[in-house]
């Protein structure tokens, strides 16, 4: 029907669960049609993955409330409002909290791309948890989208039911190219320096991830095995960097979970059987990353300290990120038997350059990959390979790769700490 015909009056119970696709799969014309028409239906939770758009930035229907997997995009906003709540889970492991209970899902909202020539209606832009709280749900509701995507991997399990079809009323969410600067270059020239031809890559979206895919047009041979595909990546796959000929698996293809990026980037991938956005069950699966060859993983952080913790999750309360696919990739880069890293990046600065990301202690923050798990940080003046290093050798080449003004202090500091006391010769 038209979304103008649609309505949730009557759909809604007090208590319900809803269930929202994520990043640029989110069904707009639904999420805002949902937020225009909750008030007087409380309490309502919405599940959200990672939020792209400013749906729910706005005055909300009383008594709505959030939950994620990690507080990304626009999900920050909402827990500093004091709005959502993050389950502490890998990526890997969301799709069977709705499965097994652990998540309520009544309602979910998901968007599809028309399927033609007999063939089913894709997901589109993400294959993931959505698929799995449908087959546990009271009520399934599709927007439809001429706009979106059909691509390989994605196509609609014939198992899952719609109860209602609504019409969406603009194109998907497209999101503007990250801004690039002197620090992110430097970065991603580090990274490009550490990944051999024929490596396999796992990368987010956003200025990092995008400044470090920019700097391999010259590579060859790479494969792309990912979370998360954009337009960086693509541009990677069309000037011939990237064949997927040497990945182990899934030769030939660009393998993801989600799409995000440009409107040029979305008429690529339709029916593009060189990209397949496959089910965060195989895409995020150990069973899987471990067969991948080389696998080169890069994932920013918010901070890091001396001893190797890192920390993508919150700062001083603040959510500001999560575990999302970090610890499935890290730990598949760094057990690879053919010449695999799990390299972490960030600035060496925050708050203008006031602040040091470079830390003594993460001083109660999360440790979201413990030192034990730590391979190579890079921020924009080196790289810090810490695989096999001591405690001191971590401080001496973390504090190496920190922004000069801090040095000196980190130095004094991690002296005057107790692993310093312990480790300093």
């Amino acid at each position: 029907m038209a979304a103008a015909d649609f309505s949730f009056h009557g759909l809604l119970r007090a208590g319900d669960h809803i269930v929202c696709g994520q990043s640029s799969a989110e069904p707009l014309t639904l999420t805002r049609k949902l937020v225009a028409e909750g008030a007087g239906v409380a309490p309502l939770t919405l599940f959200l993955g990672s939020t792209l758009s400013r749906t729910f930035d706005g005055e909300l229907p009383e008594g709505m409330r959030f939950l994620s997997y990690a507080a990304l995009g626009r999900n920050a906003a909402l827990a500093d409002r004091g709005l959502l709540e993050v389950i502490p889970e890998r990526y890997s492991r969301v799709m069977q909290m709705f499965t097994n209970g652990a998540i309520q899902a009544d309602i979910v909202l998901i968007q599809l791309a028309p399927g033609a020539g007999g063939r089913p209606h894709s997901m589109g832009l993400a294959h993931d948890y959505t698929v799995d709280s449908a087959r546990c749900a009271r009520l399934v509701i599709a927007e439809l989208n001429a706009d979106m995507p059909w691509t390989h991997g994605a196509e609609l399990p014939p198992d899952i039911h719609i109860d209602h079809w609504v019409q969406a009323n603009e194109p998907p969410l497209t999101i503007p190219p990250a801004k690039i600067g002197d620090v992110e270059r430097a970065i991603g020239a580090h990274v490009a320096a550490l990944v051999p031809n024929g490596a396999t890559l796992q990368a987010g979206v956003g200025s990092l991830p995008d400044a470090v895919l920019k700097q391999l047009h010259f590579h060859r041979d790479l494969g792309f095995h990912s979370g998360v595909f954009g337009d960086a990546a693509g541009q990677l796959v069309q000037c011939g960097a990237i064949t997927n000929a040497r990945k182990g698996i899934d030769a030939g293809i660009s393998v993801c979970n989600t799409v995000s990026g440009s409107a040029d980037l979305y008429k690529w991938v339709h029916e593009n059987p060189t990209v397949n956005v496959l089910s965060g069950r195989y895409t995020h699966a150990a069973s899987v990353i471990a067969q991948i060859s080389c696998l080169h993983a890069v994932n920013s952080a918010l901070e890091v300290d001396l001893t190797g913790q890192v920390n993508s999750e919150s700062v001083g309360g603040r959510k500001l990120g999560g575990i999302g696919g970090l610890l499935d990739f890290c730990h598949a880069a760094r057990q690879s038997a053919t010449g695999g890293r799990a390299i972490t990046v960030l600035p060496s600065t925050a708050d203008g350059g006031m602040q040091s990301r470079i830390v003594v202690s993460l001083e109660g923050n999360p440790a979201t990959v413990g030192r034990g798990e730590v391979d190579v940080v890079v921020t924009e003046f080196g790289v810090a390979d810490l695989r096999q290093a001591t405690l001191t050798q971590r401080a001496e080449r973390l504090i190496a790769i920190a922004a000069p003004q801090f040095r000196e202090e980190l130095l004094y500091l991690w002296r005057k700490s107790t692993w310093g006391k312990r480790a300093w010769h």
